[in-house]
């Protein structure tokens, strides 16, 4: 008889390090937006996916409105953060609006789960704070294109311009997540803008 096999010690198991098991989470719940035509995001179906029990989920998050939350907040920094270096690189005007609309839908095919949080699809069934606080991102970069557009135009032109093109970036993300992520927010786009943008 081999007494190794017998006495063999048990298999440790790995704990993931702080923070590491909340990312993970959110990863999931990211991959789980990405896939054509989904349906409503439960934390069952999400416990199952990192084979963890429901209330393993709840000791990271006191519920799933806080893990969107945690996904908006990343879409937030993410999105200002390349606004942020859009306006670095381009003195400003419409070549920085063009630049800050490019980057954002550009943003949005990366991280297809993301453009479903975005337009708002992803929060249909959710707490409607969260509608509000991507309503408010989408204020905010409304108000960064306005200030772009300002330094080469007057305030009304910048304003209408902006509103334009916040409404395509929007219209342009949903119908990406509504095809199936099949038509890419990028498609002729720079021959829109040059139809927008003086």
């Amino acid at each position: 008889m081999d007494t190794e096999t017998i006495f063999s010690p048990p298999v440790k198991r790995v704990r993931p390090k702080p923070g590491e098991r909340r990312v993970q989470i959110l990863n999931e719940l990211a991959q789980m937006l990405e896939a054509p035509g989904a349906e409503r995001v439960t934390t069952a179906a999400l416990a199952a996916r990192l084979a963890v029990s429901e209330a393993a989920l709840y000791r990271h998050f006191a519920s799933k409105a806080q893990m969107f939350e945690a996904l908006i907040d990343f879409v937030e920094n993410s999105v200002f953060d390349l606004i942020a270096k859009a306006s670095e690189h381009e003195a400003g005007g419409s070549a920085r609006a063009s630049r800050i609309v490019t980057t954002v839908l550009e943003f949005g095919e990366k991280n297809r789960g993301m453009s479903r949080v975005m337009v708002g699809d992803a929060l249909v069934f959710e707490h409607e704070r969260l509608q509000q606080r991507m309503n408010q991102l989408f204020d905010k970069f409304e108000t960064a294109l306005r200030q772009s557009l300002s330094e080469a135009s007057n305030e009304a032109d910048a304003q209408v311009t902006a509103s334009m093109l916040t409404s395509f970036v929007i219209g342009r993300l949903q119908r990406f997540a509504r095809s199936g992520f099949r038509r890419s927010p990028s498609e002729m786009l720079n021959a829109c803008l040059t139809r927008v943008l003086p």
